[in-house]
């Protein structure tokens, strides 16, 4: 097997394991949320990050990968980033309309390419950025109901926006900079976005609840799915760095969206959501996009090689990390982007994870 169809395997292997465990994790947190009443969000993604250490740290202890010290500063402020960027995204929701919020998660995409061509100087052609704006408005159509503004949540969701963005695209550039993986990376960050949001996750979660975190009755059943929410989110985690490494920032947020679209789908399969044809033409829109996306960054991938040996010196980078990719790998890599596990759930609130 060649390195070009190794690369591509391990792509769709954790793009596949991201899908799989992020829909896994809405669904047992939506049962711990909505239907036990556990709805301390921030501390329960506190929770997961230091269940994936421990898992981590059992796994170093078997010699199943090894521990690659790097920048110390950059690893702390990386940490603390993401654990800001999940406190912010749940305050968004706390003090925003859901159909805000959900504009909020779709405003990371543009914001992300916008970042990239700054800062960067990556290249995005029209095709990828039609197949984006496809999906956008399908996600939108599927996703977005009402739109309440006020000065607070608006300033709440602007600051989770760049916060996310600039957190996800730390964790491709890191990997790549320092040549670690993606499991030495959430290894090292690990403790530091766990610290932050034990920290702060009682305050916020009291904030928006009104309740006490240490004053829940924990019964058995509600402690069953607390640990099994905290196993399922190991795998969140890691698949989440790897998919960032292993691709873009911008396609783990195509990954992303196509999760909404499932949850919205297992929701109405599974848990009988309410499910209207705006939802049924949303998703459609949306999966035209993701295919069109995928499509496009597969036949620019196979360009830029058949072009690399002549013009190698001058390639410029460029957005060909497509859900499913062509080219080879130059390292082992790593979502969130952090484990995104979403605020607060409802019935009618998906979790992006």
């Amino acid at each position: 097997m060649s390195e070009g169809q190794k690369f591509q395997l391990g792509t769709v292997g954790a793009l596949s394991l991201s899908v799989v465990s992020s829909v896994s994790i809405v669904i047992c947190n939506k049962a711990l949320i909505s239907t036990l009443g556990f709805t301390f969000a921030t501390t329960l993604t506190s929770w997961h990050l230091l269940v994936t250490f421990c898992s981590l740290h059992m796994a170093l202890w078997m010699k199943l990968f090894e521990h690659k010290p790097f920048d110390a500063r950059a690893v702390m402020g990386f940490g603390i980033l993401n654990g800001i960027s999940i406190g912010l995204l749940n305050l968004s929701l706390g003090f925003n309309s859901v159909g805000f919020y959900q504009m909020t998660k779709l405003a990371i995409i543009p914001c992300t390419v916008l970042l990239e061509t700054l800062f960067f100087r990556k290249q995005f052609s029209r095709s990828i950025q039609l197949s984006l704006t496809i999906l956008l408005m399908g996600v939108g159509i599927a996703t977005v109901t009402d739109l309440q503004l006020n000065v607070l949540g608006s300033i709440l969701s602007l600051l989770a926006v760049l916060t996310t963005c600039v957190a996800q695209i730390m964790t491709n550039t890191i990997q790549k900079k320092f040549r670690v993986s993606s499991t030495q990376l959430l290894y090292q960050s690990c403790p530091y976005q766990a610290l932050t949001l034990f920290i702060v996750g009682p305050f916020l979660d009291g904030l928006l609840t009104n309740k006490n975190v240490f004053a829940f009755k924990y019964t058995p059943l509600v402690l069953f799915f607390i640990v099994l929410s905290c196993l399922i989110s190991v795998s969140v985690n890691f698949s989440t760095f790897l998919v960032i490494g292993k691709t873009s920032p911008v396609t783990y947020q195509v990954l992303g969206h196509l999760k909404t679209c499932l949850v919205l789908a297992f929701g109405y399969g599974l848990l009988r959501d309410p499910f209207s044809w705006r939802n049924i033409l949303g998703i459609l829109i949306a999966v035209v996009g993701m295919v069109l996306y995928s499509y496009c960054c597969t036949l620019e991938n196979q360009q830029k090689q058949n072009e690399a040996p002549a013009k190698l010196p001058e390639v410029k980078e460029s957005e060909t990390d497509p859900l499913i990719s062509a080219e080879n790998g130059t390292g082992i890599l790593a979502d969130a982007g952090v484990p995104k596990v979403v605020p607060l759930w409802s019935s009618n609130k998906d979790l992006d994870a």
